[in-house]
């Protein structure tokens, strides 16, 4: 490992960037089976059992049907909305409830009989649908005792597929909406309402499009299962692998390269990723070990990774499937949702790009030297068209075509890139495998939407969101700074441990209303407590993104969650940007405006970057750090008057460094 420069004068001079080349040799990067073992160990969805040859081929066969279904339906036209949902959701459940045991931290292959009984009622529940659709429609809220009963079984079934695949906060969750759908008469203040029968619960749950069977599954059953086949296909035909190339030919050989490298590999992983959690591992493999080589502390390099990849999550155009559910839920065209989150999106992975330089300048750490990093022109000229599935994707959503569309021409796109290299150019059995893949993928997003389904469910049937918003606002005095506090805070919470389309449903359903009720515009609501969901994974103590890159740099985890909150510093706080400056989600902005904000918003990242580092020309003293930090705060307004504090705090640092610089180099060579 290089060393720091401490040398003397080194508090006002950047160190000199080490040159020592990284044998490529010595880097012990992650093989697939240790990344496998890894998941296992961090990511509750990976906790698959050995099953026996039987399983195995049932599994096989079952996912290939799954991911068949849901391409002729988005071909040929979806099915009657519970009736697709209540078949995509079956399937989901029938593999977990093979795949995932009933302990979960027993990994045998023995299936048991209570799992073939939950195979049954998965298989029940969407055949009762599928039978009696047109009668439970004309009854139109009459309930039958089979309704009932039924109901009362696939409610069960959700619950114990929750708690298997997904794990106990989602079910902790569902569990208590259900317990406050029937005795809110007994809770307090405004939560209090009159409480709901068992039959009315039920009826509301499984038997209308309002709970399990609603708005979640509903956009997870159509356009979000077809982006996660599109992602399944893309790591097939080499795209994961090009994203980290292209990254490393871009910045590897840059001062702090490796770090550089993972910021962007990960922004670029993020736009086919579903979690942070599997990003992490998946470009973290290969970045925190040549972080490490090049001399960052391990505790770093696990932060670095754990703060980009987790910012994938918030990246266009699928958003960890969250831009789909944005859409349906304010009732903004996706193609909108995804332009509205691009800016804040660059914000965020711009701050974490500014902290990894300003850190490496600190010490001294240069990127990767000698021949083992390809050239960009070289990396774009054999394996640039791998960029076309991606660009097929956002022209066509663009361009006003339906999700389901462009997510087929998407899958095409990848297909025909990939025929281009003969490594990747795919076999009758590569496409089974892709298509298992991408049906594993996805039973932890049906599943958690079934579970998230019960939460809006809670909220549409005892009106809690509105009662909640108005409360949190009665409880901030009505103040608008005071009401986001309380809406990070929330956020935070709900969303620890929560994969990221449960994390936005339940945020976007609970706190949101009380940002809205205050004039908030519902899509910078929405985005607000969407980001501070996702920004859990890197909030300790409940940080699993950070959990997984601890693990693979071998570091200490509250260290390294410390380290990524101090360096996604910008995540907490571009939020309140868009909020009081909507023009940054493309609220009633024009050409000028943004001209005017994007600048200002990227210094002051800049300067809480560089008080949160210590370090800007050079080596800050406590009170450039805490000036810096206040001009940083000014630039979260977009006001002439906080602009022209925050820009004013910048300029006299940075002179004020420039003369420490000078002075040094004055004295040292005296």
């Amino acid at each position: 490992m290089w060393k720091r420069n401490l040398a003397p004068g080194s508090e006002t001079k950047p160190a000199e960037p080490q040159t020592s080349p990284i044998d490529s040799d010595e880097l012990q990067t992650m093989s697939e089976e240790e990344v496998d073992a890894l998941l296992r160990k961090v990511d509750a969805e990976s906790r698959t059992r050995k099953l026996s040859p039987f399983w195995s081929k049932a599994v096989t066969v079952i996912a290939i049907l799954f991911t068949s279904f849901q391409l002729y339906t988005a071909i040929f036209g979806a099915l009657s909305p519970q009736v697709q949902r209540s078949i995509h959701l079956s399937f989901a459940m029938l593999l977990g409830f093979i795949l995932y045991p009933m302990r979960r931290g027993k990994m045998d292959s023995k299936i048991n009989p209570i799992d073939l009984l939950l195979i049954a009622s998965s298989i029940f529940t969407s055949v009762y649908w599928l039978l009696y659709f047109k009668d439970i429609v004309y009854r139109v809220g009459d309930i039958t005792a089979m309704d009932f009963a039924v109901g009362i079984i696939a409610i069960i079934t959700v619950l114990e597929a929750t708690r298997r695949v997904v794990g106990y906060p989602v079910l902790i969750l569902a569990s208590i909406s259900l317990i406050y759908c029937y005795l809110g008469a007994f809770f307090p203040s405004f939560f209090q309402h009159r409480g709901f029968s068992l039959n009315r619960i039920v009826r509301h749950m499984y038997l209308s499009t309002e709970g399990i069977l609603g708005v979640p599954i509903g956009v997870v059953s159509t356009f979000v299962f077809l982006f996660l086949l599109f992602g399944a296909f893309l790591k097939r035909t080499g795209v994961g692998q090009f994203f980290n190339d292209f990254a490393n030919a871009l910045t590897g050989k840059a001062v702090g390269g490796p770090a550089k490298v993972a910021v962007i590999s990960s922004a670029l992983q993020g736009t086919i990723s579903g979690s942070s959690i599997a990003n992490v591992a998946a470009s973290g493999s290969f970045t925190i070990p040549l972080m490490k080589k090049c001399g960052y502390e391990p505790e770093f390099a696990a932060a670095v990774e754990a703060s980009a990849s987790t910012g994938g999550q918030i990246m266009p155009p699928v958003m960890g499937a969250a831009a789909f559910l944005m859409a349906e839920f304010t009732g903004v065209p996706y193609w909108s949702v995804a332009l509205a989150a691009a800016i804040p999106a660059v914000l965020y992975f711009t701050g974490i790009f500014i902290s990894v330089d300003l850190e490496a300048r600190k010490l001294g750490l240069r990127g990767v030297q000698g021949e083992e990093v390809q050239s960009l022109l070289t990396v774009l000229k054999t394996r640039g068209i791998l960029f076309a599935p991606i660009i097929v994707i956002v022209v066509t959503m663009s361009s006003g075509m339906t999700a389901m569309r462009a997510g087929l021409l998407g899958i095409l796109s990848a297909i025909l890139c990939g025929s281009l290299y003969k490594e990747h150019r795919l076999k009758l059995r590569d496409y089974a495998e892709v298509f298992v893949e991408a049906a594993k993928t996805a039973i932890g997003v049906a599943i958690v939407s079934g579970s998230a389904g019960i939460v809006v469910g809670m909220v549409t049937l005892t009106g809690l969101g509105l009662k909640l918003g108005t409360g949190l606002v009665e409880l901030a005095g009505g103040n608008l700074i005071m009401t986001l506090v309380l809406a990070m805070v929330s956020s935070l919470v709900l969303g620890m441990g929560v994969p990221t389309t449960a994390n936005y449903v339940i945020t976007s359903t609970i706190v949101s209303p009380a940002l809205i009720e205050l004039g908030v515009p519902v899509i910078a609501a929405h985005l607000f407590v969407f980001y501070f969901g996702i920004i859990a994974d890197i909030t300790p103590p409940v940080c699993s993104a950070v959990f997984t890159g601890s693990a693979i740099a071998g570091s200490d985890t509250l260290k390294s969650g410390v380290c990524a909150t101090r360096i996604a510093v910008g995540a907490f706080i571009i939020p309140y940007m868009f909020v009081l400056s909507p023009q940054l989600v493309l609220v009633d902005a024009s050409f000028l405006q943004l001209l005017r904000i994007i600048p200002t918003a990227l210094i002051g990242m800049y300067m809480l970057s560089s008080a949160t580092n210590g370090w800007m020309r050079c080596r800050a003293l406590w009170f450039e750090r805490i000036l810096l930090a206040f001009g940083g705060v000014m630039l979260i307004d977009s006001g002439a008057l906080t602009d022209l504090i925050g820009i004013g705090c910048f300029v006299l640092i940075f002179l004020w460094q420039g003369y420490r610089i000078k002075k040094a180099s004055a004295r040292h060579a005296a």
